[in-house]
């Protein structure tokens, strides 16, 4: 893992700083981490462990600058590798924020959440896509509260949801390429997939069959496993686009 330069937080210069603090084995053990960088890491928001830590090491008092030795890691974690450690301390440890930096946050990820319905979502009616705007304004219509210590995915899907009751709304739908070669009886596959799939264009030749088609998100695995299975891996799936809506010039309510 790649090293950074660690200053001790009592000095000026060092302003971005946050401590995660954790207890295990009588001991406390401490990592120097960026501001704002640990609520996005818990939330999966980010995957970079060098944009979360100052440095990687394991101290007992950042401030101080004191390291944990080795023997009393082994005695708080056993025999588990120090990046291990360290991941546990991000995920569990104690971080202390103010107020203002609580609610910058929140409001970080509020949007966060508002940009990935708005992406993956449409108006069912049209089948067109709905502003950030718009989804923001419905989500505080329904009054939605952001969890700090979830996946944001996980609270996207649940908003989506959420909003069901109070505007139409619908998740993109997905367009698919359906190879099927002629010895793996294409027939057959598409009568075992056609219920999930609307089909937009067919093509057969000598045998072999192409399809192009839409489906809904959720039944993607299901399509594929099935053309996978049943063609015993001679058939493809292939995702041609996530999102089929209507662009075309015209006012949205």
């Amino acid at each position: 893992m790649a090293q950074r330069n660690f200053t001790p937080t009592n000095q000026v210069r060092l302003t971005n700083v946050a401590i995660v603090k954790y207890k295990k084995g009588g001991k406390r053990f401490e990592l120097a981490c960026f501001r704002n960088k640990v609520m996005a890491w818990r939330t999966k928001s980010e995957k970079d462990l060098d944009e979360v830590l100052q440095i990687h090491t394991i101290f007992t008092n950042v401030s101080k600058g004191q390291a944990a030795n080795s023997k009393d890691l082994a005695k708080a974690f056993g025999d588990k590798p120090e990046a291990d450690i360290v991941l546990e301390i991000l995920a569990k440890g104690q971080l202390q924020v103010s107020k203002e930096e609580r609610e910058r946050a929140n409001e970080q990820q509020f949007t966060e959440v508002a940009r990935m319905v708005t992406e993956r979502c449409v108006n069912p009616d049209t089948q067109r896509p709905y502003t950030m705007a718009q989804i923001e304004r419905a989500m505080k219509d329904i009054h939605v509260s952001i969890k700090p210590n979830q996946p944001l995915k996980k609270q996207a899907l649940e908003v989506m949801a959420q909003l069901k009751e109070s505007i139409p709304i619908d998740r993109a739908q997905m367009r698919l390429r359906i190879a099927l070669p002629q010895s793996c009886n294409p027939k057959a596959i598409k009568a075992a997939i056609q219920a999930k799939i609307t089909i937009e264009e067919e093509d057969w030749e000598d045998g072999d069959l192409e399809i192009i088609c839409t489906i809904q998100p959720g039944v993607f695995r299901d399509v594929d496993e099935a053309v996978r299975g049943q063609s015993k891996g001679k058939g493809q799936v292939e995702i041609m686009s996530v999102k089929t809506v209507d662009t075309s010039d015209q006012a949205i309510e």
